[in-house]
C-alpha cells in the first residue's frame, strides 16, 4: 500500500470517529512530493463526538513517546560462578548462609517481629569502607529474598557516587534514583529493570549530579519513599548505598531506613572504623553487622555471621 493510499485510509478512520480533517496545506500540495508523516495535516475534533480521538501535530509540537519497562534478562550462570546466590541453585552454602541473614530482616519488614519496626521494609546494606562486600551482600540478599514465596524485592544502587551493581550484573545504565529524585513528574514504574527473576526488580543510581547528597536529603526522597510504599506495600526495598565512612551520602540515606545491614571484612576492618561508622546511623532502630569473608571453622560454621 503506497503513503497516499495509507493516508486516505487514516483519514477515513478518522471520519468515521467524528473527527474532520483540516485541508492540507498548500505548499504540501504545490511540491508534488510524497507526503511524510510529520507533513500529515492537524484534526479537529468534531464536538458531537464522545469518542477520545488522539491529534496528529507538528514536529514541533510532538510529544515525547511514552517509555515502556526495561525488561532484562541475568546471566545466572555468570552469576552463580562468580558466586552469587541465584534462584536455579537454590542449596548452596552461601545460599543457606543468607537464609539466616535474611530472616530477622523479613520478619521485621512484615510486621513479625516482637516490636513494629516504622519502615521496616527499607532496608540499607552499607560498610564503613570501600571494598568490604557491601555490593555483593546487597545483591545476594536481594536475590535471597526474592526466592521467597511470599516476598517481592526491589534492589536500588544508592551508591550514587560510585554505582557498581549494572557492572556486576551486567545492567545496562540509564535513568534511575537521581533523576525521579529531580522530576516530580518521573514516572518511577517505567525506569525499574524487570529481570528474568520474577520477584526481582531492580533501580540504577540514574544520572549523575553534582549535589546527590542533596537530594538524598531532600523532601524529593520522602515523597519518593512514599510512592515506593504506596504502589508496593508489601514489597522489600534493599539499598546499596556507599560506605559510612567516605561520603556523606549514606549518612543521609539512612535517616530513611528501618533497617540497616553493615557489612565488616573479616580480619581488616578496623575496629575503630567500625564503632566510627556505627556512631553515624545511631538514629536507626535496627543494625545488623554481617562479617564479610570470615575463615570457616574445623566444625563447619558458616563464613557469615550476623547479630544485632
Amino acid at each position: 500500500m503506497s503513503v497516499i493510499e495509507k493516508a486516505a485510509k487514516r483519514l477515513e478512520q478518522l471520519r468515521r470517529a467524528g473527527v474532520e480533517p483540516d485541508a492540507f496545506p498548500a505548499q504540501n500540495a504545490s511540491r508534488g512530493g510524497t507526503l511524510n508523516a510529520v507533513e500529515a495535516p492537524l484534526v479537529r475534533v468534531n464536538p458531537r463526538s464522545q469518542e477520545a480521538v488522539a491529534s496528529i501535530s507538528s514536529p514541533g509540537n510532538a510529544k515525547e513517546p511514552t517509555v515502556a519497562p526495561v525488561s532484562f534478562e541475568l546471566n545466572l550462570l555468570k552469576l552463580a560462578t562468580d558466586g552469587f546466590v541465584t534462584p536455579d541453585i537454590p542449596r548452596s552454602r552461601l545460599a543457606d548462609e543468607f537464609r539466616i541473614i535474611k530472616r530477622p530482616l523479613i520478619a521485621n519488614a512484615s510486621g513479625k517481629s516482637a516490636t513494629p519496626i516504622k519502615n521496616g521494609n527499607l532496608i540499607m546494606v552499607t560498610s564503613a569502607m570501600p571494598g568490604e562486600g557491601k555490593t555483593f551482600s546487597a545483591v545476594n540478599l536481594a536475590m535471597s529474598i526474592a526466592m521467597e514465596l511470599d516476598q517481592t524485592v526491589l534492589l536500588v544502587d544508592a551508591d550514587v557516587a560510585r554505582p557498581s551493581i549494572p557492572h556486576t550484573l551486567g545492567l545496562p545504565t540509564g535513568k534511575g534514583l537521581l533523576d525521579a529524585l529531580q522530576s516530580k513528574s518521573f514516572d518511577l514504574d517505567k525506569a525499574c529493570i524487570r529481570t528474568n527473576i520474577e520477584k526481582l526488580t531492580i533501580l540504577t543510581s540514574g544520572t549523575p549530579h553534582a549535589r546527590a547528597a542533596e537530594l538524598l536529603a531532600s523532601d524529593a526522597m520522602d515523597r519518593l519513599l512514599d510512592d515506593i510504599m504506596a504502589r508496593h506495600p508489601d514489597r522489600i526495598v534493599i539499598f546499596d548505598s556507599p560506605p559510612l565512612l567516605v561520603t556523606t551520602e549514606a549518612r543521609e540515606l539512612a535517616t530513611h531506613m528501618g533497617q540497616i545491614v553493615f557489612v565488616v571484612q573479616a580480619e581488616s576492618t578496623l575496629q575503630a572504623d567500625v564503632k566510627k561508622a556505627l556512631a553515624t546511623i545511631e538514629s536507626c532502630p535496627i543494625k545488623m553487622i554481617v562479617l564479610n569473608q570470615a575463615r570457616t571453622t574445623a566444625q563447619g560454621g558458616y563464613g557469615y555471621g550476623y547479630g544485632y
